[in-house]
């Protein structure tokens, strides 16, 4: 086996992640893979799942169909997998265990992108390949409220993040924002993202730069540093995993910079409680301090099944904005009393996830059980079944 140094192995990251490095190092998925991510577009399908021992397996509206009976063996799927890969990552791909890489495919006349992770389970080689659109997504596709979107966006500076468990949506929202932003041409956006997934294209609006992790920089905390020094006016950040990226999103928000980014929470409460949790003990009583004044609004989404035909999910939504009740709980460590913040807040724009998904209810869009099972007070919800 080759022995891969600490250099060695970033400049190999580096190229998968870019999907190459424009000297024949591109990927050449196999005739198979080809098949497979055109029958993914044709369908819908969100991701495309390669493990051994199963059929190739999309999920399409967050539900998981197989694409075909025959089940995939270790060496085919090592084959698909290996396809992948750019040459210079694929030397070291028994020594990564993980990767992140991209290929982009043509159907019917249209480039198609893929985002790749590449894993080793039990020894064996597995890959998930998320598709990303060509498009941007509206608003209305989405079923965001555009009233709520134009108050994300017009705050000058702060921090402003939407949260939910993976698959939720929260990257397509962020995309949806900053394509907002740069229709009225007086701000500047720049992005951090790992991977660029919507690509804002110049079309007259405002200039939006997209800096893509492993590619572009180093890192999101990387990018915001040198991001600073780039004139921008919106900076958005991909996901905010470490204290340093955390950190460095507080003092720019702080700074007349407006911050768009993610985390992975289940509600708005537990994006605050990780934001503070980021940083040791002794210092969260500052970071609260300055999360209190930073903090301009937390949107969780949850993607839940519909009733349409089509089987496309419904959004729902908690929201919470920062007025000075909520300051004053964030600044006193008191994140138990957010919920009735958002109760008695509605007047000022707040939604809390049940008065969501009653909505949802009472337009049909989802069932009463649905409902149910997302609620926080399932009883609270008119028209469900008692368990």
């Amino acid at each position: 086996m080759t022995s891969l140094g600490p250099e060695a192995l970033e400049g190999a990251l580096a190229v998968a992640r870019g999907g190459g490095n424009g000297n024949g190092e591109a990927p050449v998925p196999t005739k198979e893979l080809l098949k497979l991510l055109e029958a993914a577009v044709e369908c819908g399908a969100s991701d495309v799942h390669l493990v051994p021992g199963y059929p190739p397996t999309f999920r399409v509206h967050g539900r998981m169909q197989p694409a075909g009976d025959r089940r995939l063996d270790p060496a085919r799927t090592r084959q698909i997998v290996e396809s992948l890969v750019p040459e210079r990552a694929r030397r070291f791909l028994d020594q990564m265990k993980n990767l992140d890489c991209s290929v982009t495919v043509t159907h019917q006349g249209a480039s198609c992108r893929f985002r790749a992770s590449v894993y080793l389970s039990q020894g064996e080689w597995c890959a998930c390949l998320r598709h990303i659109p060509n498009e941007i997504p509206t608003l209305a596709w989405l079923g965001f409220p555009e009233e709520l979107a134009e108050r994300l966006v017009s705050h000058r500076n702060g921090l402003v993040v939407i949260t939910g468990v993976t698959g939720s949506g929260k990257t397509a929202t962020l995309a949806a924002l900053v394509d907002l932003i740069r229709r009225d041409g007086a701000r500047r956006v720049l992005t951090i993202e790992e991977p660029i997934e919507y690509i804002h294209a110049p079309d007259g609006g405002g200039i939006v730069t997209q800096r893509e992790v492993g590619r572009d920089v180093d890192s999101f905390a990387d990018g915001l540093k040198h991001g600073l020094r780039q004139d921008p006016d919106v900076i958005l950040v991909g996901e905010i995993r470490d204290r340093e990226t955390a950190q460095m999103a507080l003092s720019a928000a702080e700074t007349g910079h407006l911050i768009l980014t993610t985390l992975h929470t289940r509600d708005a409460k537990g994006a605050l409680t990780r934001l503070v949790d980021i940083f040791p003990q002794e210092t969260q009583d500052d970071v609260r301090a300055q999360l209190a004044m930073s903090l301009r609004s937390v949107v969780c989404q949850h993607l839940l099944p519909s009733t349409d035909e089509n089987g496309k999910r419904a959004l729902a939504l908690e929201v919470l904005h920062v007025t000075q009740p909520v300051q004053a709980a964030i600044r006193a460590g008191k994140i138990e009393t957010i919920e009735s913040a958002i109760q008695t807040g509605k007047r000022e724009g707040m939604i809390t996830l049940d008065d969501d998904l009653q909505r949802l209810v009472k337009a049909g869009r989802i069932t009463p059980e649905t409902a149910r099972r997302f609620a926080k007070d399932p009883a609270a919800i008119a028209g469900a079944r008692a368990w």
